[in-house]
């Protein structure tokens, strides 16, 4: 099954997203940074399961979502043996959600349409806040590593050497809430020489490999993309690694998060939780696309999101409806 949003849909949820009601508003002590609509008791920067047992969801059918970085329809055909076994462990069907942008993604979940998702690194903190999400894994290789940097790309005969020298040049960002497309370099470029919007073009480009592609055929001097997008295109043969050279890269960040509607059944988030880490990828199209990762890791939004809520706070960032339809 695929789900497609227009913007006029995904700009009304928004506009639904901002205006939560009183009466939806739980009654609670605390909840940070959270919405309205949630609540964090425990101080964990998640929202918490609902205490009324009304309020819990146990749907008949789990809808699946992965995050809109690359063409959804490819990942459909991806996530197929992930998503028989999801089935296979809770019995329930499970459906995939092609999203179009991360708004509609987030919105998704917000509205109880979206039960199952990965978000990518910078969107996720508008999903934790304004949607409830739980993230609990995360891709990761045998040996519980995880991560993928930011790398900065040009022509291969560009007379770019340094971060420094994209000044006066044409750069491609991906979307403002990307964080290797965009947060990260507006966070960290100053200290290597050159402030976004001030000393060079920013042009979105929507997508980390729109904007790798726009290096290679010229549209931009240079652009910083996403290690893990990156090395997937050259594997699937979308462009020629020796048209392009990489100037500089960034320590590792973490992957996609994926993450549960905070209001799941415990016994149902459970389930599905074992069903993500008992998955074997070696010998499946999931395995084969995502090189160099072997299993879930489970993981924290309050640990492993640490660096990506310092880099979004550094720029500014606010967890709100506006902030996300700024994308």
């Amino acid at each position: 099954m695929t789900y497609k949003m227009t913007q006029t849909a995904v700009a009304a949820g928004l506009a639904l997203l901002g205006s939560a009601s009183a009466v939806a508003a739980q009654d609670c002590p605390e909840r940070g940074a959270l919405d309205v609509l949630y609540c964090d008791a425990n101080g964990d920067l998640v929202a918490d399961t609902p205490t009324d047992p009304a309020l819990l969801n146990d749907p008949n059918t789990l809808v699946f979502a992965y995050t809109p970085v690359e063409d959804p329809a490819v990942y459909a055909d991806i996530w197929a043996p992930f998503i028989a076994h999801l089935e296979a462990e809770t019995g329930k069907d499970v459906q995939f959600f092609a999203v179009q942008s991360n708004s509609a993604e987030v919105e998704a979940m917000r509205s109880g349409r979206l039960h199952i998702a990965g978000f990518s690194t910078g969107p996720t903190p508008f999903a934790v806040n304004l949607a409830g999400a739980v993230p609990f894994a995360i891709m990761g290789a045998e040996d519980g590593q995880f991560g993928y940097r930011l790398q900065v790309f040009t022509q291969a005969g560009s007379d770019i050497q340094t971060v420094a020298d994209l000044a006066g040049k044409r750069v491609a960002h991906t979307s403002p809430t990307s964080n290797s497309g965009n947060q990260a370099p507006r966070a960290l470029f100053p200290g290597l020489g050159v402030v976004p919007d001030q000393d060079y073009e920013v042009i979105y480009s929507g997508s980390h490999d729109q904007s790798m592609l726009g290096v290679v055929a010229g549209d931009y001097d240079a652009a910083p993309v996403a290690s893990e997008v990156v090395d997937r295109m050259a594997e699937r043969g979308l462009y020629d690694p020796a048209e392009v050279r990489m100037i500089w890269e960034s320590d590792p960040f973490p992957t996609t998060s994926f993450t549960l509607a905070h209001d799941l059944d415990p016994a149902l988030a459970e389930t599905i939780k074992q069903a993500f880490f008992s998955f074997e990828f070696e010998g499946t199209a999931l395995g084969d696309e995502f090189d160099g990762v072997s299993k879930f890791i489970p993981i924290t939004y309050q640990d492993q999101w640490a660096v990506i809520r310092e880099i979004q706070a550094s720029n500014g960032v606010e967890y709100t409806p506006q902030g996300l339809a700024a994308e």
